[in-house]
């Protein structure tokens, strides 16, 4: 116990969100006693998001671990950063959204911040029941986050089925860990690995039987097929702000999950997983793709599209090494930016219309051309086209795998891009190919002026959360590299010489 490290310190990201959740709960509840409205706790959140994400490239280039339970290295930062940013970004954008829709504005601000922090603690856990906990941290704040637009049923609705799933995936990762637990003999990873690289021909059974549980339970939290029955249901009652932390945060901690156990303490046991991997990526690029196809639904359309997005991702897990991990985290890094565009656009648009159907976004380009644009461009760059975030960090992400051996999963992955596009225009064509709702008609005399009546203007923190996400789509699409060194620092501690 003596030589366990218990520097505090080394978690003060960590201390910063908890505090933030803290402090929005009690600013809420106190909000009389203290005379502030609420207007003051999306700031709250804001602020506690930039210190989190400040504090934590204080640790830049730090090898160190917390009493053996935590990682603090490039890894852990880089995903500390990552989900800092997408919590300020997500608030500062839902503002009008929250202020209108969400009746408990302090405990839904407190769950946003509880995600961040439980997918934090899955990205440094360095055992098992630390992972865990972070697991359930991140999972039960999200159940409350999903329930919380009161006056619309589906939110409930979605909010039930979520816990219930979730109740049943939890468990069967539980049971699976636990099986990895008894045939490794330890919770800690640099234990497991050491133990499972001596070999394992006693213990076979119980350890394919926990890894088959494993993958269970990490697919449904990343939402990856026959394990994605969930997710559809719960983005479309969702309220806009938590379908886009689930599409982002979410995932974003079950693959820096993967990729921290799997890269690691189960490398020695790669070809008992491997193909289990392979399978359902392959699945899950073709039935997220193809269902997303017959949408209607803004909301349900971007929930398949993510779980095709999760296919592409788990070809890096299949093929694991220093290079695909690497280009698994800089596609991650462009695909929250890119997915956080689209949802911010998303939310603009339902603070003006209160309509999620794609109908809806009829002759967008008309009443609200840069809108339009923000989310041509975000759907573009989903679908991997060029001079966008989407193309190059795909590009790269698809070669990785190609060298690792699997170019038929790759050719598929093509494919399957290539029908992504057909649903992503759907949306574009409602905006830019039809004329919007009231439209006057073209031989009235006054047509232009009365066009230029149709037009209207989303809130200034929607621009600038939006312009800015514009901003990263092109720069990285056309210049990667800062994100792409990033993304191997982070690799490199998984992947030692």
């Amino acid at each position: 116990m003596s030589d366990l490290n218990f520097d505090y310190s080394l978690l003060i990201p960590e201390f910063i969100l908890a505090g933030t959740a803290g402090v929005v709960l009690l600013a809420d509840a106190f909000r009389r006693e203290l005379r502030v409205s609420r207007s003051v706790l999306p700031g709250i959140a804001a602020v506690g998001a930039l210190a989190a994400g400040a504090t934590s490239l204080l640790f830049v280039n730090e090898h160190d671990n917390f009493a053996s339970l935590v990682a603090v290295d490039n890894f852990t930062t880089f995903f500390r950063v990552l989900f800092a940013a997408t919590l300020f970004v997500v608030v500062l954008g839902s503002y009008e959204f929250v202020s209108r829709e969400i009746r408990h504005q302090g405990e839904f601000y407190a769950m946003l911040v509880l995600m961040t922090l439980g997918a934090t603690f899955l990205a440094a856990a360095q055992e098992l029941l630390t992972a865990y906990i972070g697991i359930e941290l991140l999972s039960f704040s999200a159940y409350v986050a999903v329930s919380l637009q009161k006056h619309d049923p589906r939110s409930g609705e979605a909010g039930l089925k979520y816990v219930l799933l979730g109740g049943v995936a939890s468990a069967i990762l539980l049971y699976g860990l636990s099986l990895i637990y008894g045939s490794a003999g330890s919770t800690s990873y640099a234990e497991i690995g050491a133990r499972l690289a001596d070999g394992t021909e006693d213990v076979h059974l119980p350890l394919l039987l926990g890894l088959v549980m494993l993958i269970a339970g990490l697919g449904f939290k990343a939402s990856a097929v026959p394990f994605h029955m969930w997710t559809p249901d719960a983005y479309e009652g969702a309220p806009l702000p938590v379908t886009a932390m689930l599409s982002t945060v979410s995932k974003a901690a079950a693959f820096a999950l993967f990729l921290r156990f799997f890269s690691g303490p189960l490398l020695p046991v790669v070809d008992d997983w491997r193909w289990m991997v392979a399978v359902i990526a392959l699945l899950t690029m073709v039935v997220g793709n193809l269902i997303a196809v017959q949408q209607h639904n803004i909301k349900r359309l971007l929930a398949y599209s993510s779980i095709g997005q999760v296919g592409f991702m788990l070809m890096a897990i299949t093929t694991v090494s220093d290079a695909s991990a690497s280009a698994l985290l800089l596609h991650m890094g462009g695909y929250l930016i890119t997915n956080l565009a689209v949802f911010m656009a998303v939310i603009a648009f339902y603070n003006h219309t209160g309509t999620e159907e794609i109908s809806g976004f009829r002759g967008l380009a008309e009443t609200n051309p840069y809108l339009a644009l923000v989310i041509t461009a975000g759907l573009f760059s989903l679908s991997g086209m060029p001079l966008l975030a989407g193309f190059t960090t795909k590009f790269i992400l698809f070669q990785a795998a190609a060298d690792g051996g699997y170019l038929w999963l790759v050719s598929i992955a093509v494919v399957m891009s290539t029908v992504s596009l057909y649903y992503y225009l759907m949306v574009v064509r409602q905006m830019y190919v039809y004329e919007p709702a009231g439209q006057p008609d073209a031989d009235s005399a006054t047509v232009h002026d009365e066009r230029r009546e149709l037009r209207w203007r989303v809130s200034p923190a929607s621009y600038v959360t939006t312009g800015a996400l514009l901003l990263a789509i092109v720069f990285v699409g056309i210049y990667a590299t800062p994100l792409l060194t990033a993304a191997d620092r982070a690799v490199a501690v998984l992947f030692p010489a």
